[in-house]
């Protein structure tokens, strides 16, 4: 049997800060239900001195490694995916390596907005099969407190900060049924205007924030993910019938709402947690995996589906067995 790529380990982080609604609601033209009708969120974290993207990442690889019973030294790779790093060079990834002191492992960032954490996925995925590592850290880790025009509610009610990681295995044994069965990514550039960060450094004339046409994106959104989701389980001879747990990008609760319905998936199958972190980006997916494991929902067996889209426009689909 040709070598697959388990999901080992879970782990996240979350900072300390917690900012509810009433709090923003006090310097924005905001209020609680406001931001609740709308996107269902009802707070979330944000960073405090300290805490960075790579703090978030070695916190949340640490978790996983020790749920995966691996040590360090078994690592291979560190991916990780964001948006918001701590630095333009190094990697965020290198960093993380030296933060767990993997000494023999290579790293890299991806940066694909909110799909990152699939994009990393399928990326590792194919190292693993390919016999090139057998143990990688996949991350996500996002701050992206550091992009929003905090005076724009239109924005800055809809994000918050975290990280969460998944140990990736090898395994070549037939009886073991667990694993990744399929990653499918896309990317359409002739949208990249509909959800962007004006300008980088060293461009004072840009405001370097993060910049969204909101119903172009839902529009977007729910089309493109469920084709997305339609994809992975027609290439693996699946159907939503089969699906234990849909693990969405944590963006809105309407679009998580609209994609279940198109699917005609109850939301009790479907694992929320954009109430309590809002939308951490590709940090989203990875923190809701370990939140659903921890708590049992999510159990050995299960068949996931996780998608995700974010700017760029980027999306893709992930498909698991745990």
């Amino acid at each position: 049997m040709a070598t697959r790529s388990v999901l080992a380990g879970f782990g996240s982080y979350l900072p300390r800060r917690v900012v509810s609604n009433d709090e923003l609601a006090q310097k924005l033209d905001t209020s609680d239900q406001w931001i609740r009708e709308r996107t269902g969120i009802g707070q979330r974290h944000i960073v405090s001195e300290g805490e960075t993207a790579v703090s978030m990442a070695a916190e949340a690889a640490r978790a996983a490694l020790k749920f995966a019973k691996i040590p360090a030294e078994d690592v291979d790779a560190v991916l990780v995916a964001t948006s918001t790093p701590d630095q333009i060079f190094p990697a965020t990834a290198v960093r993380v390596l030296n933060e767990l002191n993997v000494k023999n492992g290579f790293g890299f960032d991806i940066a694909a907005a909110c799909s990152g954490f699939i994009y990393a996925l399928s990326t590792a995925d194919a190292f693993i099969r390919a016999g090139q590592a057998k143990c990688i850290i996949v991350i996500g880790s996002e701050v992206y407190s550091r992009i929003l025009d905090w005076s724009d509610r239109g924005t800055a009610v809809l994000f918050g900060d975290g990280a969460g990681a998944v140990v990736l295995k090898a395994c070549d044994d037939s009886n073991d049924q667990r694993g990744l069965i399929a990653t499918h990514l896309h990317a359409d550039g002739a949208t990249g205007d509909l959800l962007y960060v004006d300008g980088a450094l060293g461009q004072p004339e840009h405001s370097g924030f993060l910049k969204m046409s909101g119903r172009d994106v839902f529009r977007h959104a729910v089309s493109k993910l469920s084709s997305s989701m339609d994809e992975a389980l027609e290439d693996s001879g699946l159907t939503y019938a089969d699906v234990t747990w849909l693990v969405p990008h944590q963006a809105n609760i309407r679009i998580i709402e609209g994609v279940a319905r198109k699917l005609a998936l109850p939301m009790e199958r479907v694992v929320v947690t954009v109430d309590r972190h809002a939308n951490t980006s590709a940090a989203s997916i990875p923190l809701a995996l370990d939140e659903a494991v921890r708590d049992g929902r999510i159990k050995s067996g299960d068949l996931i589906l996780m998608e995700a889209l974010g700017g760029g426009l980027t999306w893709g689909s992930a498909l698991a067995r745990l």
